[in-house]
């Protein structure tokens, strides 16, 4: 894959996909390239064009060059040609003869010849810089368009949601419907509610429990028990949330057992399950389907009470959702509440702010660590499902900035089951700096260097190339050695073999500009140092 993406809104598959769609790709989802990876696929498919006439007008020939090591040689009459010596040893690195010429092969990798004599690229010699990418975090901005000139803080408005049924109920039946065929995917909601039925409405149902169970003095509780074939529920009783279960990416299925509070007389059971998107591949996934399958409650004086076979009123979905509180025409069909300090930890919540949008032209994503589970929209598009990442410090969706206007923003949140909203967060992807390794025997090659007879001059000076992004600076050299240095970016450490003059040639070179050229020549940097030692440049700076 080329080019990371992001599935939006509830299109992503699963299930418990987040919305990223990237996979390390060359171009990450926010449209950034990602070097290294990036230019050296580029300088990849430019060696590979310089081979184009050999590799289209003759036939590969396969030669071994020792025990792991192989040469495909392409060879036209004319006398053009192309090689591409394999090194498949992953552990060493090899020399091999070619045409009576040695070759140096890092292990586990492929050197490409176009004339068949010179190296211009070698897969495991990167050549590019390798860019510091952050995602800078920015406090919601209170928009100038949601105020009358008064913009000390953010104002939130919310819509609490009734746990259980509300309007008209889609149905009643005995025992569990799947909750795929019945919500046919409109909504990833669908409400489980005890109930009985009255005339042409809906009641929520008491579920009575007697004055004389023990639990009711000794202090036990009773344990609720939810078995499910997919993805997750919250279950309430008497509105209040008590416990959460969910499966996995691998396994959809899952148990619920909690203790649960009970109080003598009608109690209400209401169950939310929920899909955290579909299956869209493998044997059978059309079938899979989701939602409960057993509910039962343990810890009365007559045993377990099986809820799994008396009457349930479904209803599919939620009711911001059929009313569209989030989008511009639909936030007049409830009543919202206006604080500025919104609740934290409740379940069931619509968050609504009007935002600015994040300054400067940075990709945007979102930070959603301290919210819990649910959905978010901005100005009616649907950033898509959130829910906790394991070991993570920030948890950020991708929002296109197309999707934002100067001001006026409006933020939709709604909260399963509980977080913080004034932790929410706006991100910046920015590209705060750059590192760079490359030693002095890396292939180098010009395009333009290309003569009128097809032969190539090769024999170029090795640069390191270095570039900020569009309005900054190399502001800061943080490090830089011609000799033997170690590590990787943003831990490099000088060698035995050090040219204590480095970074002030790289200063003179690149400070205070976007970009730079650095040539590894003796007019540069002491070459004679460590005779006998391929030497490299390591350098990583600060953009700003």
């Amino acid at each position: 894959m080329y080019h990371g993406g992001t599935n939006f809104g509830r299109t992503s598959g699963g299930p418990f996909i987040t919305t990223s769609y990237d996979y390390d790709a060359p171009i990450d989802e926010y449209g950034l390239p990602r070097l290294p990876k990036w230019a050296h696929l580029k300088d990849l498919h430019r060696a590979i064009k310089l081979c184009e006439h050999a590799l289209l007008n003759s036939e590969p020939n396969l030669l071994s060059l020792g025990p792991l090591q192989e040469v495909d040689v392409y060879a036209e009459p004319s006398g053009a040609c192309a090689a591409f010596i394999a090194n498949m040893d992953d552990k060493n690195d090899k020399i091999v003869q070619f045409r009576n010429m040695s070759y140096h092969l890092p292990a586990w990798s492929v050197s490409i010849l176009p004339d068949c004599k010179n190296v211009v690229f070698n897969t495991a010699k990167v050549g590019s810089q390798t860019s510091k990418v952050e995602m800078v975090q920015e406090n919601l901005q209170p928009s100038s368009a949601s105020v009358d000139g008064d913009i000390k803080g953010l104002q939130w408005e919310i819509f609490v949601e009734k746990a259980g049924i509300w309007g008209e109920a889609d149905l009643v039946r005995n025992g569990f419907v799947d909750h795929i065929n019945t919500t046919k995917d409109t909504s990833d909601y669908l409400w489980y509610t005890t109930s009985s039925q009255f005339l042409q409405h809906i009641f929520t149902c008491s579920f009575h429990v007697g004055e004389d169970e023990e639990f009711l003095r000794d202090g036990n509780q009773p344990i609720l028990i939810v078995e499910s074939k997919g993805h997750a529920v919250h279950a309430f009783v008497n509105q209040k949330l008590q416990a959460s279960a969910s499966g996995n990416d691998s396994v959809s299925s899952f148990k619920l057992q909690s203790p649960i509070s009970l109080k003598a007389g009608n109690n209400e059971i209401a169950l939310l399950s929920m899909t955290v998107g579909l299956q869209n591949g493998g044997p059978f996934y059309d079938s899979v389907g989701a939602g409960l399958t057993s509910v039962q409650i343990s810890g009365f004086n007559n045993g377990p009470k099986d809820l799994s076979i008396v009457n349930w009123t479904y209803r599919i979905g939620l009711e911001g959702e059929h009313q569209g509180i989030y989008k511009a025409d639909g936030l007049s069909s409830v009543k919202w509440i206006s604080t500025s300090e919104p609740p934290k930890e409740q379940p069931l919540t619509w968050y609504k702010a009007i935002v600015n949008a994040p300054p400067g032209d940075e990709p945007i994503g979102i930070d959603m660590i301290h919210m819990g589970k649910g959905l978010a929209w901005l100005n009616g598009e649907e950033i898509g499902r959130y829910w906790p990442r394991k070991s993570s410090i920030h948890d950020e969706y991708h929002v296109p900035r197309s999707w934002f206007k100067p001001s006026g923003n409006i933020l939709v949140v709604f909260e399963e089951k509980g977080g913080d909203p004034t932790e929410i967060r706006f991100s910046r992807r920015k590209t705060t700096g750059f590192c760079a390794i490359v030693s002095e025997d890396h292939p180098t090659f010009k395009p333009e260097s290309l003569d009128q007879d097809g032969t190539q001059d090769y024999k170029n000076n090795v640069i390191v190339q270095l570039k900020c992004p569009i309005n900054t600076r190399v502001s800061t050299v943080k490090f830089a050695s011609f000799g033997t240095p170690s590590g990787t970016c943003g831990s490099y450490t000088t060698g035995d073999c050090h040219d204590p003059s480095s970074i002030s040639v790289v200063e003179k070179v690149c400070l205070n500009k976007n970009k730079c050229t650095v040539e590894l020549t003796e007019e540069s940097f002491n070459k004679g140092l460590c005779p006998g030692t391929i030497k490299k440049l390591a350098v990583e700076a600060v953009c700003s």
